[in-house]
């Protein structure tokens, strides 16, 4: 079995014993709601279904997700899961919104509920029953990577403090007949629509493009790095086509005395030990020349450093190179996203190094900070 096939089957299969054990759940529920006239253990159960439907919606995503690529998307269909993961986020958001309106209707016109002892007995099964089910979910979503499964089994262990919610007014109400569901329910609903709306900003972060993770974007450049002759890594860009699809660029630096083969020769090495330790497809290798012949290009490069450095908000300088033929400078810089402004800051550094070297010609190109 593939990578690839496994992952789903893992989703599928947890997802399926959601779909079961809420509809169990539900059931139940809405039986003992129903028969003890409580509107809380009734949204309860309409709760449930509502996550059976979550897990339903995540088995149809991981399926279109696993679609091969085609001429349309020739990145694959893996961004579906994540538009799974809002539509979840959506249903969570919808649940939390019309608990809250039931609960206000049951206190403006109050209800007095009915709890048996096996009524209790079954809701205090359903908590127990859910923080499994919650922790379960979760566990597998966070193993293979899936934003769907992660969001089904968070909203799993919110539902088990509504549950738990649920038991301790039942119990308040059978040792002192005050009944307090109502309002309880009105509470636990302003945490469940927060929830939603938590897990909607995450998959919608996801959806428009997150930064590379730190520590993957630090350990490609350390692995391209470890190839004889790269004396650097710079401008690495990763694309998330999927949770288990990055494409990336790079751009390294060499010595300028290498020719077109070894460059080339490097290059499709990279890009297969890149794939094989970290599952990153390299998919194109920008070239930075360094100066190796010329000693007046490291005195302008140590000035140049100077300068550039000594400003605030800049991260790093690389790609310098000088030609001494045409009189160019060339290197790139990366300002940080907090300086108040980046243009402003850009162009001092230019007039800056312009000055100190004005009989040379400046291509200084302004990075995005896209990788740590």
């Amino acid at each position: 079995m593939t990578e690839e096939k496994s992952r789903q089957s893992i989703i599928v299969k947890t997802s399926v014993i959601g779909i079961l054990a809420n509809c169990m759940l539900a059931a139940f529920k809405a039986t003992v709601g129903f028969l003890s006239n409580s509107i809380a253990v009734v949204m309860d159960a309409v709760n449930n279904l509502s996550d059976a439907l979550s897990s339903v919606i995540t088995i149809i995503g991981a399926k279109l997700a696993n679609k091969p690529a085609d001429k349309k998307h020739p990145f694959g269909y893996g961004r579906i899961e994540y538009i799974s993961a809002m539509i979840i986020s959506v249903i969570v958001l919808y649940a939390g919104i019309t608990a809250m309106v039931e609960s206000i209707k049951k206190i403006i016109t109050p209800a007095k509920p009915d709890y048996t002892l096996t009524s209790l007995v079954i809701i205090g099964a359903a908590v127990f029953v859910k923080i499994i089910l919650g922790l379960y979910v979760k566990g597998n979503g966070k193993k293979v990577k899936s934003e769907s499964l992660i969001a089904s089994g968070q909203d799993a262990l919110m539902d088990s403090i509504i549950s738990s919610s649920t038991l301790i007014a039942a119990l308040i109400f059978k040792f002192t007949g005050l009944s307090l569901e109502a309002y309880l329910g009105a509470v636990i609903s302003i945490f469940i629509i927060k929830s939603g709306l938590e897990m909607l900003k995450e998959t919608l972060s996801e959806i428009l493009g997150e930064r590379a993770e730190s520590s993957l974007a630090k350990d490609v450049k350390k692995t391209i790095c470890s190839v004889e002759g790269i004396e650097g890594a710079y401008d690495l860009v990763m694309t998330n086509y999927g949770p288990d699809t990055l494409l990336a660029s790079v751009h390294i630096a060499i010595p300028d005395t290498w020719t077109a083969d070894r460059i080339d020769e490097t290059t499709r090495t990279i890009q297969s030990l890149v794939h094989k330790k970290h599952n990153v497809i390299i998919s194109a290798v920008g070239i930075y020349s360094v100066n190796t012949k010329n000693d007046r290009a490291a005195e302008i490069r140590s000035k140049t450093t100077q300068i550039v450095m000594s400003h605030d908000h800049i991260l790093q300088m690389h790609g310098f190179y000088y030609d001494e033929k045409t009189s160019l400078i060339s290197f790139d810089i990366i300002i940080d996203f907090d300086a108040k402004d980046r243009i402003k800051l850009y162009k001092e550094i230019y007039d800056q190094v312009q000055n100190t070297f004005p009989e040379c010609t400046l291509h200084i190109q302004m990075d995005t900070d896209a990788s740590d």
